[in-house]
C-alpha cells in the first residue's frame, strides 16, 4: 500500500541529509536549469483529465481502421480481467521475481506457465520464457548444436524472416552455417531431398515453422522424420501464432524434440513493437541444455507446497566463460499475462478461439479470391493467414486501401522479392464479416482502378 509522507516526515528526512527544502535537495545546476516558465495546464479534477485525454485519443485516426495485419503479431481478444489482475502491485517489481523466500506467488505463476507450454507442445520440460520468438529459435538451435556437436543448421525458407535474421546473427558469432530448404508451389517446405542432405550427418537441427510465415500448416512427414532420426539431427518446431496450438496437434506428435515460439497471442496486447514473450520447450534429453530458468514444485521443511528455481545450468553467473547462452532473465510479466489468458480460456476456450480464427480466415480467403484479378497464391491448408496475389505491386495496393481506412495486410515483397505482388492477410476471431466485406469491396475497386488506368 502507498503511504504518502507527512510534512513532519519530509522535514525529518531533509534534516538528516542536511538541506533545508526539497527544492534545495533537487536543485538543478544553473548551467542546465530551465530559464523560461513552462506553460502547464493547472491541476484538474480526475473527470476533467479523463475528458482531456479522451479528446487527445480522438485525434488518433488509427482507431477507425480495420486491420488485416499479422506476420507474427496478432490481434486477439483479451478479457478485461487480465489487465486488472496483471497490473496489481504484487506483480510489478523492479527486481527479479525469482526469490523463493519472497515470491512464491510469482514462482507458482511461472510454474503454471511452464506446465501450460508443456501441455500445448507435448514436450516434457519448458523454461520460464525468453525474450521473444526470434531469440527462442536462436536459443533452441544452440541447444541442438550443443547436443550434436555439429556446426550446420537446416531451416525452412518459410520460417518468419525476422526469426531467420536473428538466428543468422547468433550463428555468425558461433561460426555456424545455415542452409535453407526451399518451398513447394503450395506454400509448404520442400523436404524431397532431405534424406540426401542429411546423409553425411553434418546438420545439428532441422527447423520448420507451423503455421509457417505464409499461414500454411506444416509437419515433418514419416519419411522425413525417419531421415532426421537416422542422422541424429534434432527436429525443431517453430511457432509464431500460438493460438494455432488450440487447433493443431502438438509438435511432439510429428517428432519435434525442441519447440520454440512466440506467445504474444495469449493475451499480450499488440503494442509498438513489444514486449513479446518467447518460449522454449523440449524433451527430457535436452533438459541440461535449455537456457534460462526452470521453476519446480517441492515441499518445504514443514511439508508445505513450495516453489523454487530447480535448474539454471547455463547461467553465465554459474559457468561464465563456459556458458553457451546469454539468457539470464525472462519476460516474467508477459508470461504472467499469457498464463492468466490460458487459465481464463481453458482447453475448450482455446479450441473455440482457434476455430473462430479458422472460420474467419476462410471467410477472408473466399471473399478476396472471388475478385477478378485477385487469387490465392497457395492452396495448402492454412490457419489464420493467407497469401493474396493482387496482380500488381502490393505496396501500391496497400496504400490505396489505407485511403479506405483499411490496413490490408503485409507487403510480402519486403521479405520475399519474388512475391512483390502479394499481400499477407490475416483474420482472427476479432475480425468481423462486415470488415471482410468492406475489404473485399475496397480491394475490388482498387484492383479494377489499376486495370482501367
Amino acid at each position: 500500500m502507498y503511504t504518502p509522507h507527512t510534512d513532519a516526515d519530509i522535514a525529518e528526512m531533509l534534516s538528516a541529509v542536511g538541506v533545508a527544502s526539497l527544492e534545495e535537495l533537487l536543485r538543478v545546476p544553473e548551467a542546465v536549469a530551465l530559464k523560461a516558465t513552462l506553460d502547464l495546464v493547472p491541476a484538474l479534477p480526475e473527470y476533467q483529465i479523463a475528458r482531456r485525454f479522451d479528446h487527445f485519443a480522438r485525434k488518433n485516426a488509427g482507431i477507425e481502421y480495420s486491420s488485416f495485419l499479422g506476420a507474427g503479431s496478432y490481434h486477439h481478444y483479451i478479457p478485461p480481467a487480465i489487465g486488472t489482475l496483471a497490473m496489481r502491485g504484487e506483480f510489478l517489481t523492479a527486481y527479479t521475481p525469482y526469490q523463493a523466500e519472497v515470491s512464491q506467488g510469482y514462482l507458482q505463476a511461472i510454474y503454471e506457465w511452464q506446465s501450460y507450454i508443456c501441455l500445448l507442445t507435448g514436450m516434457e520440460i519448458a523454461n520460464a520464457s525468453v525474450y521473444d520468438g526470434a531469440t527462442a529459435l536462436a536459443e533452441g538451435a544452440i541447444m541442438a548444436i550443443n547436443a550434436t556437436g555439429r556446426k550446420r543448421l537446416l531451416i525452412s525458407h518459410a520460417i518468419h524472416p525476422n526469426y531467420r535474421a536473428v538466428l543468422k546473427t547468433y550463428c555468425d558469432g558461433l561460426d555456424v552455417a545455415i542452409d535453407e530448404l526451399p518451398m513447394l508451389a503450395d506454400g509448404r517446405t520442400d523436404c524431397s531431398d532431405l534424406v540426401a542432405r542429411l546423409a553425411d550427418k553434418s546438420y545439428a537441427a532441422v527447423a520448420l515453422q507451423t503455421p509457417n510465415f505464409f499461414g500454411v500448416i506444416e509437419e515433418l512427414d514419416a519419411a522425413s522424420l525417419a531421415a532426421v532420426t537416422e542422422s541424429g539431427t534434432v527436429p525443431i518446431a517453430v511457432i509464431a501464432e500460438a493460438v494455432a496450438m488450440g487447433a493443431l496437434r502438438p509438435p511432439s506428435a510429428w517428432g519435434a524434440q525442441i519447440v520454440v515460439g512466440e506467445a504474444q497471442s495469449f493475451g499480450v496486447a499488440v503494442a509498438y513493437g513489444g514486449p513479446y514473450v518467447g518460449f522454449i520447450a523440449a524433451t527430457q534429453e535436452h533438459m541440461r541444455r535449455i537456457p534460462g530458468r526452470l521453476v519446480g514444485k517441492t515441499l518445504d521443511k514443514h511439508g508445505k507446497q513450495a516453489y523454487t528455481l530447480t535448474l539454471q545450468a547455463r547461467e553465465q553467473h554459474i559457468r561464465r566463460e563456459k556458458a553457451t547462452s546469454n539468457i539470464c532473465t525472462n519476460q516474467a510479466h508477459c508470461a504472467l499475462i499469457a498464463t492468466m489468458w490460458l487459465a481464463f480460456m481453458g482447453k475448450t476456450g482455446l479450441y473455440d478461439v482457434a476455430a473462430l480464427n479458422l472460420q474467419r480466415s476462410r471467410e477472408l480467403a473466399t471473399a478476396v479470391s472471388s475478385i477478378d484479378g485477385v487469387k490465392l497464391t497457395y492452396d495448402a491448408p492454412f490457419f489464420n493467414e493467407v497469401v493474396v496475389d493482387v496482380g500488381r505491386p502490393a505496396g501500391e495496393v496497400l496504400e490505396a486501401l489505407r485511403k479506405h481506412n483499411i490496413l490490408g495486410g503485409v507487403d510480402l515483397g519486403r521479405f520475399y522479392p519474388e512475391h512483390r505482388n502479394c499481400i499477407l492477410m490475416t483474420a482472427t476471431e476479432l475480425t468481423t464479416s462486415a470488415q471482410i466485406t468492406a475489404l473485399a469491396d475496397a480491394l475490388s475497386e482498387v484492383v479494377h482502378a489499376y486495370v482501367h488506368v
